[in-house]
């Protein structure tokens, strides 16, 4: 039975913004309009819930989840716009709803914002309010998944999410990311399962591919039961918050080795800020979808 490629979204994700900030409504706007209007990819639609409290605990502290609700910034990055606490909750959601999708054989990804790899149990940060990925991986386990990957090639590396999942057992992180960049963490593995990929900045495209591959090499060792996939889009050339290379066809590249893993697996938006990203991420999902 051919399997279903499923965009989680809502539009409500679209209705907060603040001048200039580079994590802006029109990610996902001009995302949607794209993949609604092309016909490479035949794609399946929904609307996320609010992650429950029950899975967000997993991953956060309740005083976490308190200070969404205050009106007071995180960082000169990570304002408290109006109603952050249910837009986090509807990304969270997506999440779970894409492990959903997964647990019945199809692949989804979660096209929302805001994005999550930088929030720790604990701390809003780096324009993630919270860690909808560990959020995630956490509910795989709980649901009956022995072993959970976590393969996050944002650019950015994703402290939030290795610290969350640090030396669980039946989990594994791997993040491939420039460094030195924001948020200065990721040089080196930490714990049992924490597995960082660092790549120096202006990397050519054939040498940061090759550490993708290295990944997804450790990945497979793993033997993971499903791979959840932090999907950030900012190593592509063009993007403003970075200095690497890749292009469109390694987006699709990237698609088509997830693809063939062979193991249940499901997308989360993280970053990626270039006007380009509705063509990446279209990439991205005509690898995932394997027919062309």
């Amino acid at each position: 039975m051919a399997t279903t490629l499923t965009i989680i979204t809502d539009p409500r994700c679209t209705e907060y913004a603040a001048p200039g900030h580079p994590e802006r409504p029109e990610r996902i706007s001009r995302t949607v309009k794209l993949l609604t209007g092309q016909d490479a990819v035949e794609l399946a639609w929904a609307r996320p819930t609010e992650a429950p409290e029950e899975s967000i605990l997993r991953a956060h502290t309740r005083e976490h989840l308190a200070q969404l609700k205050m009106p007071y910034d995180f960082d000169g990055d990570t304002p408290a716009y109006p109603n952050i606490e249910g837009h986090a909750l509807r990304s969270a959601g997506g999440a779970l709803a894409a492990l959903a999708a997964c647990r019945k054989g199809n692949h989804a990804l979660s096209l929302l914002r805001p994005p999550g790899h930088h929030a720790t149990a604990n701390r809003a940060m780096g324009f993630c309010y919270l860690n909808s990925i560990a959020i995630a991986a956490l509910e795989a386990q709980e649901q009956g998944f022995k072993r959970v990957a976590v393969y996050d090639f944002d650019v950015h590396h994703g402290n939030g999410t290795e610290e969350i999942l640090l030396d669980r057992e039946g989990l594994a992180f791997f993040s491939i990311h420039q460094f030195p960049a924001y948020p200065g963490t990721g040089r080196e593995n930490r714990g049992s399962n924490g597995f960082n990929f660092p790549v120096a900045p202006a990397t050519p495209r054939e040498g940061y591919r090759k550490v993708l591959r290295k990944a997804f090499d450790e990945l497979k060792r793993f033997s993971p039961d499903v791979v959840a996939v932090s999907a950030g889009f900012d190593a592509f050339s063009g993007d403003p918050l970075a200095e690497e290379t890749l292009e469109a066809e390694d987006y699709q590249w990237l698609g088509e080795t997830v693809r063939t893993l062979g193991v249940p697996s499901f997308s989360v938006l993280e970053g990626g800020y270039s006007d380009e990203l509705p063509e990446l991420i279209l990439a991205y999902l005509r690898g995932l979808d394997g027919k062309h």
